[in-house]
Order: C-alpha cells, then sequence, then structure tokens
C-alpha cells in the first residue's frame, strides 16, 4: 500500500516571487524582510528561475560583487526544477534529493501557486507518524465483528473512508469493493 499524499496539501501558498530585472540588493532586502531563504525569479509573470541563500554567498558574497549592479537573473538558479500540484508528495521529495536542493517551487498551468522546502517536509514528518501508527495498529487488530463499518486508510488504495469493510485480512473501501 502506498500513501498518496498531494504536494499541494504540504506546500506553503504564494511564494514570494520577483522580476527577473529586479537588483540582487532589492532581492536580498525583500528575502530578509520576508524571512524566506528563497525567492522565484520571473519574466513576465512566469517562473524561469530561484534564487536562494546559497546563491548569494557563493555568487555575491564570495565572489565580492557588488549586489546592486547584479539583476536577479543573473544570479539565480536555472533552469527550474519544479513540481505540480497534483504530483504525489513523494515524488516531490525524491526530485529534491536527486538535484541536491532544499526548495522546489510548484507551477500549475505556468504559474507559481507555492513552494515545498525542507521545514515543510520537517512539519509534515510527525502526522506521518501518526498516520503509520494507526496503520500499523488497524493491521495488529483483528475486528471482533467480521465485515463491520470502520472509518480509516483503505489497505488497497491509501485513501481515508469512512466506510471501511474488513474482508480477506484487509480493510477495503467502497471504491475498491466495487472494483
Amino acid at each position: 500500500m502506498v500513501m498518496k499524499i498531494k504536494v499541494e496539501n504540504v506546500m506553503t501558498k504564494k511564494p514570494l516571487t520577483v522580476n527577473k530585472n529586479e537588483d540582487v540588493s532589492t532581492v536580498a532586502q525583500k528575502m530578509v524582510a520576508n524571512r524566506v531563504g528563497s525567492i522565484i525569479v520571473q519574466d513576465n509573470g512566469n517562473p524561469i528561475g530561484i534564487i536562494t541563500e546559497t546563491d548569494l554567498v557563493k555568487k555575491i558574497v564570495a565572489t565580492s560583487q557588488d549586489p546592486k549592479k547584479l539583476k536577479a537573473e543573473d544570479i539565480m538558479s536555472s533552469p527550474l526544477v519544479f513540481v505540480k500540484p497534483d504530483d504525489d508528495y513523494s515524488a516531490a521529495v525524491e526530485k529534491m534529493r536527486k538535484h541536491k536542493i532544499k526548495r522546489i517551487p510548484v507551477i500549475q498551468n505556468g504559474k507559481v501557486v507555492g513552494i515545498v522546502t525542507t521545514t515543510d517536509i520537517a512539519r509534515t514528518v510527525p502526522e506521518m507518524i501518526e498516520i503509520l501508527k494507526e496503520r500499523l495498529s488497524m493491521k495488529a487488530a483483528k475486528p471482533i465483528i467480521q465485515n463491520s463499518i470502520a472509518s480509516g486508510l483503505c489497505d488497497v488504495c491509501g485513501n481515508y473512508s469512512d466506510f471501511l469493510v474488513f474482508e480477506d485480512d484487509q480493510w477495503i473501501c467502497e471504491n475498491c469493493r466495487e472494483e
């Protein structure tokens, strides 16, 4: 059984954005004022890159560049690695791991709708542990009355249902019973 959690349920909505022609000093000030570690760079409302704290350190501070003389597009990381709101949460985490990034924008129809960060991931871990605990207790406990209706996660599809029935040593929702 695979738990299906969508990116839209984990992401931070409305991430900070900036135009590609904004000077880097202003970009950094916006990041500090909003207490964020990244900002999405856009061209006419379309996401084209991302600037992170690491970009500022490596591309400005470490090379003694003047942030007032550089534009956002000069230091942004591009092409943009992203996920969609309907993507599976674990796919987003895997993409972050694969690309060795700590933040991944969420894009729908060419527009930024959110961002998933390592902080978002850390925030969801306790909830997932509770879901797994509930799941394990459901598996361990044999129901007293066979075929009674219960609430919880379906053993077949992993979705929550208020109408689970115990059949063939599995809790099955109404949709999976019909299949």
